[in-house]
């Protein structure tokens, strides 16, 4: 069994909309009433799946999900026709999008019976993202069937919000060794929700059958819920040996450096200071939100003398704020295990509150044990994007959201989509 990190990100649908659904989301909401642009969008990550292969990086992707939900929509008793404005918009919500959300993941070196772990994550606290949980389990189900090599469990019950990877983080010497994982959750974040909640994370670490010294359960910092983190993903990521977190990204930083450092001696802290990328820099640009990734071929990192290939993949934003840019000049300028920095244009996502990170789940797995469908090549794209030229709608405005047509169009766009990659009509 050969294991590797598969970036599975999440395919921007046909309905993406700026409808502001989100709140402590500061870019959802300054963007609610905007004009998107679903066929920029999904393009747009098409191409960020395509540099990704070009790293030598392994890829795949889900599909978006149907919508509108007439399904949820009938469960509260109303229909598009008849729903009000924000239960419409709800309802057409393309926020699956956003595939760190999708699930938490533990692989096969972490698990007590030696299988890659996936819970689907419940996203109860906000109503647009709560109808996700069935539709991302059927695809997880599908894509991962093989129960030889993986687990998919249901959603924690309510009332534990839990809203996957994005509160999740793994350290470890290598992908492939027995590593630490790292549950984040929040308590307070002032006027904003916090909306990982410990109990969620003890019950999934119970349900991917982890043992205790590999498991910490860690605070996110009230400044950093209330500045507009509203996921762990905003202020911290974390690849093989390396954290990259801002200096007020957890409750108890110390203690947290102490216990991690214990568990995993060779583990290395990348923290930026507050007086050099203040908060609310770090989180305007979403300098967090990236994905930080071993290119094909290298070695783990384990010091200056070591040949590395980690690399920081960041949204065009981070160059156009001076305190995150000079910031990133300097890391890459250096000899610690960060020395490339790859800028990608996800403004579409970005504008409605999510970067490359949140674009994508992380799994550890061998690639020859997922169903084929969901893994991406270069042909498949080039497919995809043809597809998506001719079927996504080029613009939605709020007002648009209620229009039979653009529904209509939707609906098929989706339809033409899986029928496309070969998958079930029910998907």
């Amino acid at each position: 069994m050969t294991l590797r990190e598969i970036n599975f990100d999440g395919l921007v649908g046909p309905s993406h909309n700026y409808a502001g659904l989100s709140p402590g989301n500061l870019a959802s909401a300054a963007h609610a009433g905007a004009v998107s642009h679903p066929r920029a969008a999904a393009l747009q990550g098409i191409a960020k799946m395509r540099a990704n292969l070009a790293l030598g990086l392994a890829q795949g992707l889900f599909l978006p999900q149907p919508r509108p939900d007439h399904g949820w929509l009938e469960s509260l008793y109303t229909s598009m026709a008849d729903a009000e404005p924000h239960i419409r918009a709800a309802a057409m919500s393309a926020s699956s999008m956003w595939a760190a959300n999708a699930a938490t993941v533990s692989p096969a070196p972490d698990t007590a019976d030696g299988r890659c772990h996936l819970s689907v994550a419940n996203l109860m606290t906000m109503p647009h993202r709560s109808h996700e949980w069935p539709h991302m389990l059927r695809q997880l189900r599908l894509a991962f069937a093989d129960d030889r090599a993986f687990a998919v469990h249901g959603p924690v019950p309510a009332p534990f919000g839990d809203e996957g990877a994005a509160n999740h983080m793994r350290l470890a010497p290598s992908h492939a060794e027995p590593g630490v994982e790292i549950f984040v959750h929040g308590r307070s974040g002032g006027r904003f929700p916090a909306r990982q909640h410990i109990e969620a994370g003890k019950a999934i670490a119970r349900a991917h059958r982890l043992s205790p010294e590999r498991v910490m359960f860690v605070e996110q910092s009230e400044a950093a819920i209330a500045a507009g983190a509203f996921h762990n993903d905003v202020v911290a990521v974390a690849n093989e040996r390396v954290l990259f977190a801002h200096e007020l990204a957890f409750a108890d930083r110390d203690s947290f450096h102490d216990a991690l450092l214990a568990r995993l001696p060779e583990a290395i802290l990348i923290e930026v200071p507050d007086s050099e990328v203040p908060l609310a820099d770090a989180i305007a640009s979403y300098l967090f939100n990236a994905q930080l990734v071993t290119l094909s071929g290298a070695e783990p990192y384990s010091g200056p003398d070591t040949a590395d290939g980690m690399a920081l993949i960041v949204p065009t934003e981070c160059l156009a704020v001076a305190s995150t840019a000079a910031w990133l000049d300097r890391l890459a300028a250096g000899n610690g295990p960060i020395r490339r920095v790859i800028p990608v244009d996800v403004r579409e996502s970005m504008a409605n509150g999510g970067g490359p990170a949140c674009l994508r789940l992380r799994v550890v797995a061998d690639p020859a044990a997922i169903d084929p469908r969901f893994l991406a090549d270069e042909a498949k794209l080039d497919r995809l994007a043809a597809l998506v030229e001719r079927h996504w709608p080029e613009s939605i405005a709020p007002a648009d959201l209620a229009s039979p047509a653009l529904i209509a169009d939707i609906e098929r766009a989706r339809a033409l989509l899986v029928e496309h990659m070969g998958l079930p009509a029910a998907i």
